[in-house]
């Protein structure tokens, strides 16, 4: 198998296995919160065992500026993925992921906006294109402003999640020199104290059973995931990440539908090519040397320097 199709196999694993996260949260029972406590515990536990036995610890590259960038791209990381799982209860996992999935816009935004990256017209005009697909896709409608419900709180829960993963983006951006696993590492190690205060034990004690969903999501969608993607990452171009990447958001509804007979509607599902065509065109317009936070399903595109150049979840 050559370097490239061993990739494209590794990285369609990896966004097949994103695709499946939101039934491992759902079916685990437990609240936002203690679904990330939970997942970064047992993905700190899987990514420590994988690092130590590749010795990656020794002449890790970290400095006192690069520790401090990771550990504040965990933080948006680790909200990132409680407003997500909080999405997927008010809306579904199908429409959650999708308008998750403007995660793209956000950075190229976020970036003119705080480090004067360059903004063309036409990024502009494909970012325009891309929030018209999500309107169609979030299927609000006006009674949902009028109505209270949950709804429109879930599309502005998928959002937020968007928005504080292109943060973490940005963030890892700026830290060169050091292996996107350890960053990975240091972001869920980060995610440990910061969400304690928030995990409720004692619900979690009748779980039973579910702690296998729990301990998957900590060793499958963040361990083996992360190992995944950033194997790929090191042997494709940018265009095949950036295709690849929609893997994801195509298992996740397949499977929302599946499993829990949620699916998009024809007025939504025309949104979603408008955000795909959209997001491909953003992204391959930007430049290869940059890599994503480790998010929830590691937006495709930014990650396609070396495995030192580090990573959204990320998922």
């Amino acid at each position: 198998m050559t370097s490239q199709r061993k990739g494209v196999a590794q990285l369609t694993a990896a966004m097949v296995l994103s695709g499946t996260l939101g039934i491992f949260v759902v079916e685990s029972g437990a609240s936002p919160f203690d679904v990330v406590f939970f997942r970064v515990l047992f993905g700190a536990l899987a990514l420590g065992v994988y690092v130590t036995a590749r010795g990656w610890l020794r002449g890790h590259g970290f400095t006192p500026r690069t520790l401090g960038l990771a550990v504040l791209g965990g933080v948006f990381i680790v909200f990132n993925w409680v407003f997500l799982f909080q999405s997927y209860e008010n809306t579904s996992i199908s429409v959650a992921t999708v308008v998750y999935h403007t995660q793209p816009f956000y950075v190229v935004l976020l970036g003119a906006l705080l480090f004067r990256e360059r903004l063309t017209a036409a990024k502009v005009g494909w970012i325009g294109l891309a929030f018209v697909g999500l309107i169609l896709v979030s299927g609000v409608t006006p009674g949902d402003f009028t109505s209270g419900g949950g709804y429109l709180t879930g599309i502005g829960q998928a959002l937020l999640a968007a928005l504080l993963y292109g943060l973490s983006t940005l963030v890892t951006k700026r830290i060169s020199g050091v292996r996107p696993h350890l960053i990975a590492l240091v972001q869920v190690l980060v995610g440990i104290p910061l969400l304690l205060p928030f995990a409720s034990f004692g619900r979690m004690s009748g779980t039973g059973a579910d702690w296998g969903w729990l301990v998957g999501l900590g060793v499958i969608h963040t361990g083996l995931m992360y190992v995944l993607m950033y194997a790929a990452y090191a042997q494709l171009p940018t265009s095949k990440i950036a295709v690849l990447a929609f893997v994801y958001p195509a298992v996740a509804m397949v499977a929302d539908w599946a499993v829990y007979g949620h699916h998009i509607g024809l007025v939504q599902a025309l949104g979603v090519p408008l955000i795909v065509l959209a997001s491909l065109k953003v992204t391959l317009a930007r430049p290869a040397a940059s890599v994503p936070a480790p998010g929830t399903a590691g937006r495709a595109p930014e990650a396609a320097s070396r495995p030192a150049t580090p990573a959204g979840s990320r998922g």
